[in-house]
């Protein structure tokens, strides 16, 4: 068989000789067409190999680099983000604190308001008695002229003879009694007049201060209308995250409330009159304000004690987000930084745990307020411990690789009830808050 092989492959591959020569000898190999067949397909195959190899290689290298260079430029894209996002926060922050200037500058002006106002009323209230003083003391003088003026008719009558009565009342004696009726008419004539000036300039005075408290009520209305906008501007972002992130305002604002029950101090109910202890429109207004501005301040602590704020500050990387992974659940969110990096509280809380876990590696667990948790896995090392209290922004560890991990990050989980769900739920709520 090999012999009609041999023979089939000669014209293709013919036999060849090498001679082998040393000093007495001489020696050759015969090479067969089937060794050179084999010979031929081994090498043809090694080529080939080698190619397919080489083009791999050189598909992965130019693969990677792209990927390399794609992962860089969602970085830089993800870094300029998150850059944008903190100079947002940055800027709502100051808009907050300018908003917060305004209201209590405003707060300022409706007490310098609220006093004037009492002083004007004070003032009108005045002015009214010293106009009915004035009406009654005009009308007294107008009592005492007409008497007089009786009296001088009734003179007269008696210098006409028309009262027989009275004939033997000597002429010297009505003279001097006409004098003295003329004196007092006189006298009640310029009572008088200064009475109506008098009289006129307190209504003058008056029409004055009910163009200035309207002029005052004008002024008021545009500041409150001010403060109603600069209050709806602060709470509507704050309800607007509350509700993104799937937490009930009305039962935050409740639950807030049973912590912080105590009562006093600057936000107490204004009230800018009080004849028949009837609330004026301004008080109402006022009252509102300071209401809404009481709802913003708890949800100001509310925001402090729910996780709306990134775990890390730095540059980072997210690596992994909550979902099925390999065909597990994956119950948190990963962030890939640098060994070391800070890890940082995200909302007010209490240390439950802060220790070593299966799985989670170093791990510190947080309870908050509304029945929430968080969770902070794979540190290299933890900065607190069980019970200690912390607030948001506080340092708790340090980003590491321990437990079931296969590189540098956080495992960072939020539980509302013992349930996990999707931390970035919170994040991205409050992305236009904080």
């Amino acid at each position: 068989m090999i012999r009609k092989l041999n023979h089939m492959l000669e014209r293709t591959f013919p036999e060849r000789r090498v001679f082998v020569r040393s000093d007495d000898d001489t020696r050759y190999l015969r090479i067969t067409p089937v060794t050179q067949l084999v010979a031929f397909t081994g090498s043809t195959v090694f080529a080939a190999w080698m190619i397919i190899a080489t083009a791999i290689i050189l598909m992965d290298s130019i693969g990677s680099g792209n990927l390399r260079e794609q992962a860089n430029r969602d970085l830089v894209l993800f870094e300029t983000r998150l850059a944008e996002l903190a100079s947002e926060r940055d800027m709502r922050a100051e808009e907050a604190a300018a908003a917060q200037q305004r209201f209590t500058t405003a707060l300022e002006q409706i007490s310098e308001m609220q006093s004037q106002l009492l002083a004007s009323e004070e003032r009108v209230r005045e002015l009214e008695k010293g106009v009915d003083v004035v009406q009654a003391n005009l009308r007294r003088a107008l009592k005492d002229r007409q008497d007089a003026e009786a009296e001088v008719a009734q003179l007269v009558a008696q210098i006409n003879g028309e009262n027989a009565d009275q004939r033997g009342m000597s002429d010297q004696d009505m003279l001097t009694t006409l004098d003295t009726l003329t004196v007092a008419l006189s006298t009640t004539a310029v009572e008088r007049d200064d009475m109506v000036i008098n009289a006129n300039r307190a209504l003058q005075q008056a029409e004055e201060l009910e163009t200035d408290l309207r002029l005052m009520e004008e002024k008021n209305d545009r500041i409150f209308s001010q403060l109603e906008d600069a209050v709806t501007v602060s709470v509507a972002p704050l309800d607007k995250m509350f509700k993104a992130a799937g937490m009930d305002p009305d039962h935050l604002i409740e639950t807030v409330k049973r912590g912080y029950s105590g009562q006093g101090g600057p936000l107490t109910p204004i009230t800018f009159s009080t004849r028949n202890g009837t609330p004026d429109p301004d008080s109402s207004r006022a009252n509102a304000i300071i209401e809404r501005m009481d709802a913003l301040n708890l949800y100001r602590i509310a925001a402090q004690k729910a996780p709306f704020s990134l775990p890390i500050k730095g540059s980072f990387r997210y690596t992994s987000g909550f979902g099925p992974r390999w065909g597990r659940m994956h119950e948190g969110t990963d962030f890939a930084a640098a060994y070391g990096t800070p890890i940082y509280a995200t909302a007010d809380g209490v240390v439950t745990f802060a220790g070593w876990q299966s799985g989670y590696g170093r791990l510190v667990k947080i309870q908050h307020e509304f029945g929430i948790e968080t969770r902070y896995a794979h540190q290299s090392q933890i900065l607190v411990k069980v019970g200690q209290r912390v607030s948001r922004g506080d340092q708790i560890g340090a980003m590491g690789n321990s437990g079931r991990s296969t590189g540098t990050h956080l495992h960072y989980e939020v539980r509302v009830g013992g349930k996990a769900v999707n931390p970035m739920t919170y994040i991205k709520a409050a992305n236009d808050v904080f």
